[in-house]
């Protein structure tokens, strides 16, 4: 336990100790709060022209659907925090200092893990209380509301999904090393192939492609405003279910090539 906090504290160190970690929160704020009235503003216009009578939504979901376009942001900071040391050639020191390979890799999504689901909640409250400023003005009618418990449920279903994606991203990473690679290999995994299979048309591609994390990612956060046209097919607990077998194959993936090659 004393040598895994001991790395822990370390990762802890290079995570801050780089501008890169500021610069990627600092732009996953900005591009949450950006996307998030944006996406809200277009749903309170459509309800506007419509002329929609005492109907409301909640804040938080238009934040809850920018989560699509703001992991990327958080899926960099991850995928730097191994693909960074491979590159300047820093992992052969981190591995001196613990030989012990499966401690590295836990230390670091014990380091990271935390940091991004803080990140959720955090800029998801921020990006919430925006659009609620915002859209609660009578230029958009007025049809946002704010339940603290709704709003609580998603920003903390937004801060796992985050942390998950993000572990992830480091599984992925610690796998294909390179920081071209992991961001091919984690976008492919959370855009790319979702969308290609989507696009057949197919029964049995559309399953699998509602399966994979983002849309299982947004079924878990309930998100109704997704490139499926409507509601994910299935519930909360089976997207969360879901979502951690995909990180917990990318971590045992990348756990598996980290013990058998060279640093």
């Amino acid at each position: 336990m004393n040598r895994l906090g001991r790395t822990v504290g370390a990762e802890w160190v290079k995570l801050w100790s780089v501008r890169s970690t500021w610069w990627c929160l600092a732009g996953a704020t900005a591009l949450m709060v950006i996307s998030a009235v944006t996406l809200g503003g277009a749903t309170a216009t459509d309800m506007r022209r419509e002329d929609v009578k005492g109907a409301h939504f909640t804040a938080s979901e238009p934040v809850v659907s920018a989560t699509s376009f703001v992991q990327f942001a958080l899926v960099a900071l991850a995928m730097l925090v191994i693909t960074s040391e491979y590159a300047s050639g820093a992992i052969r020191s981190t591995l001196q200092a613990t030989p012990v390979r499966g401690l590295v890799l836990a230390a670091k999504a014990l380091v990271v893990v935390p940091v991004m689901f803080a990140m959720g909640v955090l800029s998801g409250g921020v990006a919430t209380a925006v659009v609620y400023a915002v859209l609660s003005t009578a230029a958009f009618g007025g049809y946002v509301a704010a339940p603290p418990a709704e709003v609580a449920l998603d920003l903390l279903s937004m801060g796992l999904f985050f942390a998950l994606v993000a572990a992830m991203t480091i599984g992925v990473a610690t796998a294909v090393r390179s920081a071209a690679g992991a961001l091919t290999v984690v976008f492919m995994l959370l855009m790319g192939l979702p969308l290609m299979l989507l696009m057949t048309g197919g029964q049995a591609a559309l399953a699998v492609s509602l399966r994979m994390p983002l849309f299982a990612g947004l079924a878990f956060m309930g998100s109704t405003d997704n490139l499926t046209g409507g509601p994910i097919p299935y519930s909360a607990g089976e997207g969360l279910a879901w979502l951690l077998a995909w990180t917990a194959a990318a971590l045992a993936a990348g756990y598996a090539l980290l013990r058998r090659r060279d640093a």
